[in-house]
């Protein structure tokens, strides 16, 4: 039934050719056009996924490929089309004893296409192929004046290979990568490497599956020089000639993108397998005398594990074994009993896969001594080596002082290397924005009243109450540490939003009091001197300063202004915005 549906639109030419405008990202404007095809509407034939699954099963796949080819030229000349047309060929068609590799060419001439308008854009659907006939077919479609592209980079099997074995001029990126891309930091780090080897290698880098206005800003800031997706248009029989005018007022907009950062006190890459230490076993068989034998030879050496056909069974530690020695008669009595005699049977053993993070709780919810005597790294449950409690310890801090860098461990909002990196993205994109230094009022005294944990709570509410009132797509928050926060304004009301964070923390902060203290506007603490002073409840500081395109050359210079705008504020009782201003500056305050 399917077989015979596929002949009738082989002879009858019932395909139907559709095109999706590929733009340049920088300049705005459409550079070319994918062809695309469908089979009749009303057969199950109407995907290409299923026409071609067909005509593969049936060895019609050249035949039917050819006549996309065809269908996809002769409309595409037709309709006039300005630009370059890139046009699907999979590369095992390309291989095909039967491939016509010279009627591609013939159809261009028929219609008056130049062979330098048309990319021959490789789909990639198989595992492997025979690399060395598919850089002689890339050749042969170079040497007739072609240019060559790789579709969907980063989804199929080899398409790395691919890039590197014909050198194509086009790489797209798939489109996995691209969406949600302004949510995700891993997608926003591959994208970033592959516009970066693209830079070293010559190549141009298109990204598919474009379906939002953030995710079109985020392509455009990472430098991604074309793009495609439904949010620039949709394939179409009769497709458009000039952008959207919301799609160019978008690119024209002089502003950057809110990059995702990672968290990184979330980060499981850091395995056990980092901590790693080679150590000799000793065996079941082998006496307590032959273990201390071995402690002797090694001064350095604190545990030995016992394995047992390559999978442990437990751990002897120095200090138990000459412990045990040092009485009188015990190594007479156990120097040729099996070393199993002393042996911890019940060690701590983790596989070598397991987070820094996840091991450091087995430890601390384990007895004391296991953090002494380290634990033993597993591969699929055989012995590899031991690790350390200290250097478990050494690395875990390591870890935490590099991620505070990145992000605040408290609220895990960015921390001061992103906040530092946006400034200069704004700088350098001669972006008008306003940069806000929020602050706390009578902070630490409540600390010392309420303790830390109370304070920490406050903390995480600015943090969260700030972030409630940006545009996530526009606006940045970071957390410099302790009180301090930066928001990166580039919404046109941040002014508006400034001053209802101001009046929610107003009717929010009292909560954070007991009664007695809400109802009297205050606390006591004892100064230094043990005396009682008054403090009113705790208030919010906003420092803003308005940035102008060229006014300031580092993210340094932007921190102190703010700084100082934030110190003025500081000057005014309750909740306060003051806003420095280049002809002048202004304040507005909320009652507390």
């Amino acid at each position: 039934m399917l077989l015979s549906r596929l002949k009738e639109i082989l002879e009858q030419r019932q395909l139907n050719a559709l095109f999706q405008p590929i733009i340049n990202m920088q300049r705005g404007e459409i550079v070319g056009y994918e062809g695309l095809i469908r089979g009749p509407s009303d057969s199950p034939l109407h995907s290409p996924m299923n026409l071609f699954k067909v005509a593969l099963a049936h060895g019609l796949g050249v035949d039917v490929e050819h006549l996309c080819r065809q269908v996809v030229i002769e409309r595409f000349a037709e309709l006039g089309l300005q630009g370059k047309l890139f046009l699907n060929v999979s590369p095992e068609m390309l291989l095909q004893p039967q491939a016509r590799h010279g009627e591609t060419l013939a159809y261009l001439q028929e219609v008056g296409l130049n062979p330098d308008r048309v990319i021959i854009e490789l789909t990639e659907n198989q595992p492997t192929y025979d690399y060395d006939l598919l850089r002689e077919a890339a050749m042969h479609y170079r040497g007739m004046g072609f240019e060559i592209a790789i579709d969907d980079l980063g989804e199929g099997f080899s398409s790395l290979r691919l890039w590197s074995e014909l050198r194509p001029e086009y790489v797209k990126i798939d489109m996995h990568f691209v969406q949600g891309i302004n949510q995700d930091p891993v997608k926003l780090q591959f994208v970033r490497s592959i516009q970066e080897i693209a830079e070293e290698s010559g190549t141009v880098v298109i990204a598919e599956g474009i379906e939002t206005q953030t995710e079109l800003m985020m392509i455009r800031d990472l430098g991604i020089a074309y793009g495609q997706g439904y949010h620039i248009a949709r394939p179409h029989a009769s497709p458009a000639t000039a952008l959207p005018a919301e799609v160019a007022k978008t690119l024209n907009r002089n502003n950057v993108a809110v990059y995702p950062y990672k968290n990184a006190f979330e980060n499981s890459a850091v395995t056990a397998a980092r901590l790693l230490r080679m150590v000799p076993a000793a065996t079941p068989d082998m006496n307590n005398t032959q273990v201390c034998e071995m402690f002797n030879g090694d001064p350095e050496l604190e545990v030995i594990p016992v394995v047992e056909n390559g999978i442990p069974i437990g751990l002897i530690s120095r200090r138990d074994l000459i412990d045990r020695f040092a009485r009188l008669y015990s190594r007479d009595l156990y120097g040729r009993k099996p070393c199993t005699t002393f042996m911890d049977a019940r060690p701590l053993i983790t596989d070598r896969n397991t987070s820094l993070q996840e091991l450091s709780q087995i430890i601390v919810a384990a007895d004391r001594h296991h953090l002494s005597n380290g634990f033993i790294i597993t591969d699929q449950g055989r012995y590899l080596g031991m690790g350390t409690g200290q250097d478990l310890m050494r690395e875990i801090t390591q870890m935490q002082i590099n991620a505070a860098r990145y992000a605040n461990p408290l609220t895990l909002l960015p921390g001061n290397v992103p906040i530092n990196e946006h400034i200069d993205r704004l700088i350098h994109n001669r972006v008008r924005f306003a940069a806000c230094y929020a602050d706390l009022d009578h902070f630490k005294p409540f600390n010392d009243v309420y303790g830390y944990r109370r304070g920490d709570d406050v903390i995480q509410l600015t943090g969260k109450m700030l972030g409630a009132h940006c545009d996530p797509d526009r606006d940045f928050i970071g957390h410099i540490g302790g009180d301090d926060f930066i928001l990166l304004f580039q919404s046109e009301d941040w002014e508006a939003r400034c001053n209802a964070v101001l009046a929610e923390f107003a009717s929010v902060i009292p909560h954070y009091f007991s009664e007695e203290d809400r109802e009297r506007g205050g606390y006591l603490s004892d100064d230094r001197r043990g005396q009682k002073v008054f403090h009113p409840l705790i208030s919010l500081s906003l420092g803003a300063v308005r940035v102008e395109p060229g006014q300031y050359a580092s993210h340094h210079q932007i921190a102190t202004a703010a700084s100082d705008a934030k110190k003025q504020a500081k000057k005014i009782p309750g909740n306060c915005l003051f806003i420095e201003r280049r002809q002048g500056s202004s304040s507005t305050g909320q009652s507390g």
